[in-house]
């Protein structure tokens, strides 16, 4: 599959484990199939609007947060988006953690 639908599901998938629920779960929310949603993540399946819509409404999350930053380059070289994939995978306890360590390490970039 292409690199955006991969994005995509991965951001879904972040969003699904930071809201505690089951791919099952996600799946009766939206109206989609369990293995439908499973292929999304793993980004197998091209999902239509349609269903992104639907499961972008189903975990409360704006559409255009899905797509955010996605087309603004080649993404493999893309060093603030493979970043922000990284810590967007993270709970919120972890996301602040890491926050607190770069904050740290920068402080003695220059010493």
């Amino acid at each position: 599959m292409s690199e955006i639908s991969k994005l995509i599901g991965q951001r879904i998938r972040n969003y699904r484990i930071q809201q505690k629920l089951s791919q099952e779960k996600l799946a009766e929310l939206s109206g989609c199939h369990p293995t439908y949603i499973g292929q999304v993540e793993r980004g197998e399946k091209n999902a239509t609007l349609e269903s992104i819509e639907k499961i972008a409404s189903a975990l409360n999350v704006p559409l255009a947060q899905l797509f955010e930053k996605l087309g603004d380059g080649e993404t493999s070289d893309n060093i603030p988006l493979k970043c922000y994939e990284f810590v967007s995978a993270k709970t919120k306890a972890e996301q602040e953690h890491l926050y607190h360590m770069l904050v740290e390490m920068d402080k003695y970039k220059n010493k």
